[in-house]
């Protein structure tokens, strides 16, 4: 499902009106229908009591629509206008001179008077609110009664059915903008916009619902919207009488001393998550350490210097290995330290290996001194930033990587000639011509250390299962985030560790190749 900026939403809105004639007041009405099926599916209406605020722009009409439907079900309606009424126009004049007529406006409210102090008092009496006051086009921090009415609602802790999204939240960025009401249901028309996916917005959102609005299916199929929710492909199936070279040889170069669970995670998960044979390359004296936990690995000893990191003598017996052994992949970088030897290594070996890479960790810290290595490479390189190695590789600070999270990972994957994964709640996956997908699966829990490494194994090893490069990155985060919440549905959140993750990889697999449909659904706003 494609996702659109606020922009973009009204470009849309703009080619319905002008080129099918779709006039806006029929847009409206259908919104306000859709949020009316939504509160009859979750709620019910009939013998129900219901509050709107509704400001004065289009989402105040939309709610005003949702007002008349549900007086005209059967629910009693109390509707509170949030700003001047003389600021409303067109269809939302519309709307608002007919909720008049039968009676449904209640009180206009511009400070804290007489009409706010019925709205507080309404809060209790009703079973549901409806939040109209402000839509996508939020612009500046809410303040004043806005602010208000917004902390009022949330206090009364009643079920709130925001219409396109949660009234102070940025239709782009997905942030509080101020304050911002608390829905437990979210109805978005048209498309799902950015703010209601991005976090801390999608929390705030509660269940998301979409609504299509009567837009002829090419509108929201528009080439020109780039970023969509992350809905990875198909497993290929596996071959009854494949052998472990079948699924993938991948070879690790990782860690370091006292760096040992980098190059377990990111070589174990591997074999986790379906592939075939992994090779790990470590410093020699590590080695053994890490044996004892995954013997499954096989290893590669590596000369170290004196600092206990890989020594960039290693390059030449790597790149041998390579080629002696018909690698297919290679993973670069888990845990092996800011050791100025084992950076330059890395930075050799991204240059010169001609078999697709995933560089994460410090890997990605030894790109950010010399990214245009990456433009030159001739097979498919994906990166794992998280934000402070995104900002290191983008020559940008931590906040402005955070402040624009899809543009930033956008240009990243276009400037860098890469695939990116830009890690965080709803990891961001680019491609190198502009696509942009959201991933909706993990949790919290698997904020923890290791977990970066376990989800490049799982990368790769989609790539062991025969899938290319952009789609092994995108059903490799989405699958790391399904066995994060395996974990998290049987242990919680709290106290989930990489190792958690890693030991349920093969169930998240077997889920997803069994029943990807149904998978997919518990991920996706409800299309209605």
């Amino acid at each position: 499902m494609k996702v659109s900026s606020v922009e973009e939403m009204k470009r849309l809105d703009s080619i319905a009106v002008e080129k099918y004639g779709i006039d806006h007041l029929l847009l409206m009405e259908n919104a306000g229908n859709a949020v009316y099926s939504v509160i009859q599916k979750e709620l019910g209406v009939f013998g129900k009591k219901f509050v709107i605020i509704a400001g004065t722009g289009n989402n105040g009409g939309d709610a005003l629509v949702v007002a008349r439907k549900l007086n005209s079900g059967g629910g009693s309606v109390r509707t509170f206008i949030v700003g001047d009424p003389a600021k409303f126009s067109g269809p939302a004049l519309k709307n608002y001179d007919i909720a008049l007529k039968i009676g449904l406006v209640t009180g206009i409210i511009k400070e804290e008077n007489e009409s706010f102090e019925e709205y507080r008092s309404s809060l209790l009496w009703c079973d549901a609110v409806v939040d109209g006051l402000f839509g996508t086009g939020l612009s500046g921090n809410i303040t004043g009664i806005y602010r208000a009415v917004i902390e009022q609602t949330n206090l009364a802790k009643k079920p709130v059915f925001s219409v396109d999204i949660p009234s102070g939240i940025g239709g782009n960025d997905g942030k509080v903008h101020g304050s911002a009401i608390q829905a437990c249901c979210t109805v978005t028309f048209g498309l799902p916009k950015l703010g209601n996916l991005l976090y801390p917005g999608y929390k705030y959102g509660g269940k998301l619902y979409v609504s299509h609005i009567s837009f002829p299916q090419e509108l929201y199929d528009s080439d020109e919207i780039k970023v969509e929710i992350n809905e990875p492909p198909e497993l290929p199936p596996r071959l009854p009488w494949g052998h472990k070279g079948t699924f993938g040889k991948l070879i690790v170069v990782a860690g370091a001393k006292n760096y040992y669970g980098a190059p377990y995670f990111s070589s174990l998960s591997f074999l986790k998550a379906g592939g075939g044979y992994v090779r790990l390359a470590a410093p020699k004296t590590i080695i053994p350490f890490i044996a004892a936990k995954a013997s499954e690995v096989v290893y590669l000893p590596m000369e170290e210097n004196e600092n206990g990191a890989l020594s960039s003598s290693n390059k030449k017996k790597i790149l041998e290995l390579i080629e002696n052994l018909e690698i297919d992949f290679a993973i670069l970088g888990p845990g092996i330290s800011l050791d100025n030897e084992a950076q330059s290594l890395i930075r050799d070996l991204v240059a010169e290996i001609d078999v697709p890479v995933i560089v994460d960790g410090d890997g990605l810290t030894a790109l950010s001194a010399n990214v245009s290595l990456l433009k030159s490479r001739k097979k498919p390189t994906i990166l794992t930033p998280h934000s402070g190695e995104m900002a290191r590789l983008m020559n940008i600070s931590i906040s402005e990587v955070e402040s624009n999270r899809i543009d930033t990972v956008k240009m990243a994957a276009e400037n860098l000639k890469s695939y990116v994964v830009l890690k965080g709640a709803h990891s961001l996956v680019a491609y190198p011509d502009g696509k942009v997908f959201i991933n909706m699966s993990g949790n919290s829990g698997m904020a923890t250390a290791g977990s970066g490494d376990v989800l490049t194994g799982t990368i790769a090893a989609m790539m062991g299962l025969g899938l290319e490069p952009g789609d092994a990155l995108r059903t490799g985060v989405f699958l790391h985030g399904l066995s994060g919440d395996l974990v998290a549905a049987r242990k919680g959140e709290d106290g989930m560790t990489a190792e958690d993750i890693l030991q349920n990889l093969p169930e998240a697999v077997k889920l997803f190749r069994n029943d990807r449909k149904n998978v997919l659904k518990n991920y996706m706003p409800e299309v209605i």
